[in-house]
């Protein structure tokens, strides 16, 4: 097994780019990471090698995002609307355009609504994306495609 610390180097940027994809968050992904390595400490001796680290360590990541959203349930945010000039009209516009399609990226099946999120809001590339869902790098291009042109069906009908 690796020194922890050859891990965190090697995938640390992985889990925060996983995590930056689900939350949106820089912050709280910065913050998950940390404790995704922190739990992957304390459970070293639970990896089996049955799959890949990285995959573990997603796994691991995923369920401390699932912790946290439980101990922070999402709050309603109040948008203040007076004083808009048109170029703020014209940015509050784009931005319902932008909440429509995450809404409609939100409605895909599993997992390609993960490859969507990995690739659009993690920036991850096709062969870290196979990675992190143990298939090949052919299967997160195809994924991401069906669902691509499955979102530019619904957006033009």
């Amino acid at each position: 097994m690796q020194k922890m610390d050859e891990i965190y180097q090697r995938y640390a940027q992985t889990v925060y780019r996983y995590l930056l994809s689900l939350t949106r968050d820089a912050d709280l992904a910065e913050e998950l990471t940390q404790e995704t390595f922190y739990q992957a400490i304390r459970s070293i001796d639970r990896y089996n090698g049955s799959c890949k680290l990285s995959t573990w360590l997603c796994a691991i990541a995923k369920h401390a995002l699932l912790n946290w959203r439980r101990k922070h349930p999402v709050q309603d945010e109040v948008a203040e609307a007076d004083g808009l000039s048109a170029s703020a009209e014209a940015e509050v516009m784009q931005k319902h355009d932008r909440m429509a399609l995450i809404a409609r990226m939100h409605e895909l099946p599993e997992p390609g609504r993960e490859v969507m999120y990995l690739r659009v809001f993690g920036g991850l590339s096709f062969a870290e994306i196979g990675e992190v869902h143990g298939k090949s790098e052919n299967w997160a291009r195809v994924t991401y495609y069906r669902m691509k042109e499955k979102l530019r069906k619904e957006v033009s009908e």
